[in-house]
């Protein structure tokens, strides 16, 4: 059963991104096959097949950039298409219980290589404090607590321009904005989450230019609102504010309340507590007003973005990977082959009660990475 969804990966993509080097493909459908395995880098693999590992390495860097972020791009859009079109024919209110929504994040990756690209100094929430690292922005979707990654860019530290990460959001967005539209999906009606690293009122209004309609982003603890003629600092609201038992929609203690800020004007706040001692707010950057239920019914969506990147870091095993300069790409691109091709398994009634951990171990009991890489690929992978 898991060969045919894997069949369905290679039939989809082999044609558009083969290059007239079927070799070249069939090499990143390898890599991320065994990583199902427990092979996490091509030289794991190259030593598992008793192959040179410099073969691997080789036919990865036939890719250009270009043609990696091509297909990484094209590869997520067409996964999500196919989960959103069945939901798309059905009511609001239908996708809204789905939990249809764009959840936007960054993640630092600590790595000490001084020839690994897109490496620099970042804050890490992980570690609160700086780190050495790779910050990795990405647009992940959600639907039914599941995580399909639709775009993913490294941020890089220096360049030619200063680029801010919310230059690099609007440019992300807008080619995913083209891309859905070639498959008939307007992702503009979808709720949009990120935390507060990208809260600006220049951004509010491009992303309001987009089309984007509701809008959720965590606030700063030093953003100062006047709420009730009384003008304080978000961290000083979160302790005075009386918040309301948890009700219909809302299973945290919570209060929604109207507030103006110098920087933002007039808005809805939402103020929240997970914790008997953490309280957290939301501002409401949509063009329409929201109730206190809808507010959080849209963040509640925010969190499964995290789980993405911790199975990325911990299950996928993303610092395993260390192909140096434009390899950066192609690395990711591996990884997310895997991810997405875990998905689908986990999808299929035999895997559907198993986590992404368990069907890893389940294969490697009942499977032979040899016998599959021999029936299903070209002879140059060939291990006899």
């Amino acid at each position: 059963m898991w060969q045919q969804e894997f069949l369905w990966f290679f039939t989809i993509f082999h044609h558009e991104f083969r290059k007239n080097n079927g070799v070249a493909f069939e090499t990143l459908m390898v890599l991320a096959v065994a990583h199902l395995f427990g092979f996490y880098n091509p030289k794991q693999l190259a030593d598992f097949l008793e192959v040179p590992h410099q073969q691997f390495y080789t036919v990865l860097k036939e890719w250009s950039v270009y043609q990696v972020k091509k297909m990484l791009l094209r590869f997520m859009v067409k996964q999500a298409a196919e989960k959103l079109k069945p939901v798309m024919s059905k009511s609001a209110a239908t996708r809204s219980r789905a939990g249809t929504t764009l959840s936007i994040d960054n993640s630092v990756m600590d790595r000490f290589g001084n020839l690994l690209r897109c490496t620099w100094s970042w804050y890490s929430g992980r570690y609160h404090k700086v780190i050495r690292g790779q910050d990795l922005l990405g647009i992940v979707f959600t639907i039914e607590h599941i995580a399909l990654p639709l775009h993913l860019l490294f941020c890089p530290k220096q360049g030619r321009y200063h680029t801010t990460k919310a230059d690099l959001l609007i440019f992300m967005l807008i080619q995913l904005k083209t891309a859905f539209l070639r498959e008939g999906i307007d992702i503009t009606q979808f709720p949009l989450t990120m935390d507060s690293a990208y809260v600006s009122q220049a951004l509010r209004e491009r992303l309001h230019q987009l089309g984007f309609i509701d809008i959720i982003i965590a606030g700063k603890g030093n953003y100062v609102f006047t709420i009730d003629t009384q003008k304080w600092d978000a961290s000083t609201w979160k302790k005075v504010l009386m918040l309301e038992e948890p009700k219909w929609g809302i299973d945290v203690p919570s209060c929604r309340i109207r507030g103006s800020s110098p920087t933002f004007g007039s808005l809805i706040l939402f103020f929240f507590r997970k914790s008997t001692t953490r309280s957290y707010y939301l501002m409401n950057f949509s063009q329409r007003s929201l109730r206190g239920a809808e507010i959080w019914h849209i963040w509640k969506q925010h969190q499964v973005i995290e789980c993405f990147w911790k199975i990325m870091k911990s299950i996928f095993q993303f610092r395993s990977m260390h192909l140096q300069g434009d390899g950066l790409y192609t690395a990711l691109l591996i990884k997310v082959f895997a991810y997405l091709l875990a998905l689908r398994l986990q999808a299929e009634g035999v895997f559907s009660k198993l986590t992404l951990t368990e069907i890893m171990r389940k294969l490697r009991r009942e499977a032979d990475l040899r016998d599959f890489l021999v029936t299903h690929f070209h002879t140059t992978f060939s291990i006899t």
